[in-house]
Order: structure tokens, then sequence, then C-alpha cells
């Protein structure tokens, strides 16, 4: 990693253009104010995502121009406001998605956009339930409605969505096929997972094996030929949500035609009469409603993750804990896929 010499107050990480892990940059620069409605942030913890693997290589379909600081989500203290700020605010835990910016030792942020993370798990624990967290909660409850006694495919198991997805969804009462390789299958089965490995088996095949009727929903962030077969998986009334397209991560060519491919897809199967549903899922697409009515949503739903995280519904599941200045071997880590849960960075 690139470190530049200096001894300002805030530390960040720059991703400069098309880069290896290796080419990221540590920058330094004065603390900023935070202006009116907003309020400074001291980062205490930060994950990688799988949007920052897309983004070192261009391919996150919405991504800033380079270079900028990555970083999608974070959990900090308050630790000054600005004019129209509650005073009350200061000193209190809050996390907050940012898309970017998130890789800092410190954040500006809007003051509405935040939400107090509850006394109970570490900052490490509420950070892997921030963007991971809403993810999950979202997919789970608003788009496929899972109840209790259904049975569900969810693919990638072990890794940050799919934790917290299989711990909701045994919560909800749900039967849980997860895909995974096998190192990770004892603890699934742990968890309730009847698990699948990708990796030597014919997935299709073997989930046809164990839900002979199809399942109730499938949750894939493969896209690529997974999504095509998850949606034959489905039973009558199905849900597939897609909400990711990690099979093309490598590609070459324009960053949106995998995604277009994908929605293509969707909308097709959605539009079909056969009584099963596919959708897209993206946390930013509820801005769509208007700010107001996604903030409240967004502010609800990810205050119902942390409380079950706060009451051990769910448990966090952390696979490393990196210092900020090591955000190269994170994001090598993360990118290995031999890791079980979310890495974490903390400035």
């Amino acid at each position: 990693m690139n470190t530049a010499d200096t001894t300002q107050q805030l530390t960040e990480i720059v991703l400069p253009g098309k880069v290896e892990p290796e080419g990221l940059e540590l920058r330094r620069r004065p603390v900023p104010a935070p202006g009116p409605g907003q309020i400074l942030v001291t980062v205490e913890a930060t994950g990688v995502s799988f949007a920052e693997q897309q983004m070192r290589r261009g391919r996150y379909f919405d991504q800033p121009a380079f270079p900028f600081v990555p970083g999608y989500d974070l959990v900090g203290r308050v630790t000054a406001v600005g004019s129209g700020v509650p005073h009350g605010l200061e000193g209190q835990r809050i996390a907050a998605l940012t898309k970017i910016g998130a890789w800092s030792s410190h954040v500006v942020l809007d003051a509405e956009d935040v939400v107090p993370v509850p006394d109970g798990p570490s900052a490490a624990e509420a950070e892997t339930a921030v963007l991971n967290g809403i993810t999950a909660w979202q997919m789970l409850h608003r788009k496929a409605r899972v109840r209790r006694g259904r049975t569900i495919l969810v693919h990638g198991a072990n890794g940050g969505v799919g934790t917290l997805l299989v711990q909701l969804a045994r919560a909800a009462g749900a039967r849980v096929i997860g895909t995974a390789s096998a190192r990770h299958h004892e603890a699934l089965r742990a968890q309730g997972v009847e698990p699948v490995d990708y990796r030597t088996e014919d997935v299709p095949a073997r989930v046809r094996e164990l839900a002979p009727g199809g399942v109730d929903a499938v949750f894939d962030h493969v896209g690529g030929r997974s999504v095509v077969d998850s949606w034959r998986l489905l039973a009558p009334g199905g849900t597939l949500v897609a909400y990711g397209s990690a099979a093309t991560l490598d590609d070459e060519g324009p960053k949106m035609r995998p995604f277009l491919k994908l929605l293509a897809r969707v909308w097709l199967w959605q539009a079909l009469p056969n009584g099963r549903r596919a959708y897209f899922y993206n946390v930013w697409a509820g801005k769509a409603l208007g700010e107001k009515r996604f903030r409240r949503r967004l502010h609800a739903d990810l205050a119902q993750v942390l409380d079950a995280l706060r009451r051990g519904e769910i448990t966090a599941t952390v696979a490393a804990e990196l210092p900020l200045s090591a955000a190269a071997d994170a994001l090598r880590l993360a990118e290995s896929r031999a890791v079980a849960g979310k890495i974490v960075l903390v400035p």
C-alpha cells in the first residue's frame, strides 16, 4: 500500500483507479467540521463488502469517478454536531450507510441518515449488521415475505449477507438450504442449515432432492447461469430475489452489461403470468419512493436488525478485524472467499 508521509489528523484510504489491493493509498488531511444539519462521526468500525471488490475493478454500476474513498457502511461515535442538530446526539454511537467514504477515521454525515446503535454489541459486531443486515432483512421480509414453514435457498450461506439471511430466516421459522464450500458445512449444520457444496455438487439437482416441490424463495448474489437455475427451482408462488452478479466480477467490457442482462431477465420473469415473482434488490432503490419514506423505512428496518443482534436472536460473525491501514490485506482476504462472515476495518 502506498502511504503518504504526512501527519494530519484524519486518515483515509483512497482508491486511485483500477488497481490491485496493494494500489490503495493512505492519505491524511485535516478533520472537517460539520455544517448545518450535519454531524462529525469518529469511525469505530467499517466493513469490506462485495461493492468495494467491484469498485476497485471499475465494475460497480454507479460508483463515482476515481479517485475516491471507498467504504459502504460504518459504526462510530458522534463527536461534533453542526447547527440545527440536537446536542443530545453528541457522544451517541450510531450506524450509517454511506456507499462511499467510510474507510476513514472521521466522516461527516447528515444527521438524518444515522441510526442509533443499542448498548451491548461491540462496534465490530454492530458493523456486521449494517449493510449486510439491512440487505438480509429487506430481502427476506419486504421482498420474499418468508413465513414459518417455508423453504428457502440461500446462495453463499457463509458470506456476510448469507450468514444473516440464514439466521433471520431460521428465527422466522423457515427451513434453509444453503450453498457453501465444504469447509463451512459443519458451521451451517450447527445453525440448522442443510448445506450444498457448490464446488462439487450439481446444485439444482441436489436442491431438487431436498425440496422436490421446489423452494419458496431463492436469494441469489451470483447472477449469470445461477440466477436462471434459481428461477427454475422455485415452487408455485415462490420468489426469486437477485442482488448481485458475482459470477461476472472479472468480466471485461461495459460494466452495466451484466446488470442490464440480469434486470432484463428479472423484468421478464416478473411479467410472466405463472404465479412466481422475481426482484432485483438494491438497498438504494427505495429512494424512488421519496427521500423521507426511504429514510423512515431504512431506520425502521435497521433498528429491527440491531435489536435482534442485541437480543442474541442473530449472532455477529466477524471473519477478521484489521486496522484501517491494512485495507489492502482486508480486501485480499475478502476476495479469497476463504472466510465466513464480514471483514471489519478498525481505524
